[in-house]
């Protein structure tokens, strides 16, 4: 495989979100090239790199109605009971909460964790923290939605980060959502928290490598046969 076949096969497909940032690097790409040269080398590896930030490749999803699917690429950053935000009308009880970081080098499309009805999207402004940080579940920039399902109501927090400083929502209240499909977009750093009805177990631990549609983080049901998949 050449070197530019193996490069585009890491960007694309490009979600069309990130075609407006692309266009923008190379602008300035062609701008720094036309100063100094070597400043244009730089311009076009940024151009790259924001190419493969905005990547949104493809996902086996495993067909369980019972799995807690990442909707994140990124790092398992917490496991444990918090508290779910307010405007999300879920209790003022902790709830099992999963959260997944991305850098500034992850899939930044957000999937649906379960299937459902969305029945919830609410929006808070707030700081641009490190998403990694646990206070950034309560004073950073978030959208919130409440997926309901057969087994409970789920929320899925998108939470703006260090560098992030725009929250895409794709999905409407009253959409049905696949376990899966894309719902959302964060620009650059951030972060994903999944709170969870009971009865649902963690199969992932602080540090493990989450890949958005793929990953199991949770079960209802431990002991059963090996699910069906689907590809998209």
């Amino acid at each position: 495989m050449s070197v530019l076949a193996s490069i585009q096969r890491q960007v694309t497909p490009i979600h069309p979100e990130g075609y407006p940032f692309i266009g923008g690097f190379a602008v300035g790409t062609l701008v720094l090239s036309w100063l100094w040269s070597p400043l244009g080398w730089l311009g076009l590896f940024a151009t790259l790199w924001c190419a493969y930030f905005f990547r949104d490749p493809a996902r086996l999803t495993p067909l369980d109605e019972s799995l807690i699917i990442s909707p994140a690429d990124g790092v398992v950053s917490s496991v444990g009971y918090f508290v779910p935000p307010p405007e999300l009308g879920l209790g003022a009880e902790p709830m099992q909460r999963i959260s997944v970081f991305m850098s500034v080098f992850d899939c930044h499309v957000n999937r649906a964790p379960v299937s459902g009805k969305v029945t919830k999207i609410a929006y808070r402004p707030g700081l641009f923290l490190n998403a990694d940080l646990d206070k950034a579940s309560v004073d950073n920039e978030r959208n919130g939605i409440v997926i309901e399902n057969a087994y409970g109501r789920f929320g899925v927090v998108q939470i703006a980060g260090l560098v992030a400083r725009r929250i895409v929502c794709f999905c409407d209240k009253g959409t049905h959502l696949a376990t899966g499909e894309r719902f959302g977009l964060i620009r650059f750093g951030s972060r994903l928290d999944v709170y969870m009805p009971d009865g649902v177990r963690p199969v992932v631990g602080v540090g493990a490598k989450a890949v958005a549609g793929e990953t199991i983080l949770a079960d209802r049901q431990m002991d059963k046969p090996r699910p069906a998949f689907r590809y998209g």
